[in-house]
């Protein structure tokens, strides 16, 4: 099982990243590089891939780690309250404000801030958020003070910023601001062979001790799924299989009927799929059979347990060629 670093036990559970395919190991060797560095992150991709996990494993990996870690959801902040979550504000500045608070940028100072679905911000705080950057300073609404505030910045969106800022919904200062190292996760579709190693994981999670696994008609399913709620759909899946299977092993009528459905189509995905949707532009044909390789040994190895010599049996090749097969994919 691929992890972000030996040291994988001292981190908080919820910044830990697991997958062992091209597109994670990228992150992975990412995340190392710039853990350390004070510079500002954007993590960029659709909803349900990891990209709070990602900010997390960012910053329990570097130096701040014993710092505060403060997670904002931009789309859910109620828009007359926005300034006021993330400023703070004095007792009397509005009615109900019958004290002072800290603001949640306040609340992560020496930390780091995480600015999930910044796209969704008013442009009006969107400037606010710019002179925040640019001053390293807060001032709560109602007060004339102004507070020094030192953060590392982290956003994340599931939008294409540059076309926003092209389309006047986004500042463009303000995405030159927080771009300055961006982190795409790809979605779950586009890494199948990730599938078996978070299934597994997941299954480790909500059932501990219970020494669950997927059968191999479930694990087919899985693999064959386009998953549009990526990792966070996995998750609500295993969690459903897991409370609805008596056994020791995931079989498919636990699993959604969106999904059993695909029980009986290839795990290659997309164009394997369907040949008749070969895209114009062509493919990558060794990246495409690299992929397919990674996800049949991961689906091999959790029918068989983790045991290798049963996985190689139930590829029909000899345990030489399995372990051949493993190193190039660092299995």
């Amino acid at each position: 099982m691929a992890v972000l670093k030996p040291t994988i036990a001292e981190l908080p559970p919820d910044s830990i990243i697991f997958g062992s395919s091209e597109a994670m190991r990228e992150v992975q060797l990412k995340i190392d590089r710039i853990a350390e560095a004070a510079v500002p992150v954007l993590i960029r991709g659709e909803s349900g891939t990891g990209k709070e996990l990602v900010a997390r494993a960012l910053h329990y990996r570097g130096t701040l780690a014993n710092r505060p870690f403060v997670a904002v959801d931009c789309g859910s902040l109620v828009p007359t309250l926005i300034e006021s979550e993330l400023f703070g504000y004095e007792k009397g500045a509005f009615t109900g404000a019958l004290r002072s608070k800290q603001g949640l940028l306040q609340s992560a100072d020496t930390g780091t801030i995480f600015l999930d679905e910044i796209g969704e911000l008013p442009l009006e705080m969107q400037a606010k958020m710019l002179r925040f950057l640019q001053e390293k300073e807060v001032r709560p609404v109602g007060s004339n003070q102004k507070v020094k505030v030192d953060v590392r910045i982290m956003a994340a969106t599931n939008r294409d910023l540059e076309v926003e800022y092209k389309k006047g919904t986004f500042r463009k200062d303000l995405y030159f601001r927080l771009n300055v190292v961006t982190i795409h996760l790809p979605p779950l579709r586009e890494r199948r062979s990730d599938i078996p190693i978070l299934a597994n994981w997941f299954l480790e999670r909500l059932a501990p001790g219970r020494d669950a696994s997927v059968s191999s008609t479930a694990m087919k399913a899985l693999l064959a799924y386009d998953w549009p709620g990526n990792v966070r759909e996995l998750e609500n899946t295993m969690e459903r299989a897991v409370a609805l299977e008596t056994g020791r092993l995931i079989s498919l009528p636990v699993l959604p009927d969106r999904i059993a459905g695909y029980a009986g189509t290839s795990a290659l995905g997309g164009v394997g799929r369907h040949a008749s949707e070969f895209p114009d532009v062509g493919v990558d044909f060794e990246k495409v059979i690299a992929d397919a390789e990674r996800q049949y040994l991961q689906a091999a190895l959790a029918r068989a347990d983790g045991v290798r010599t049963r996985a190689s049996e139930l590829l029909k090749i000899t345990y030489r060629s399995f372990r051949h097969y493993a190193k190039k994919h660092n299995l």
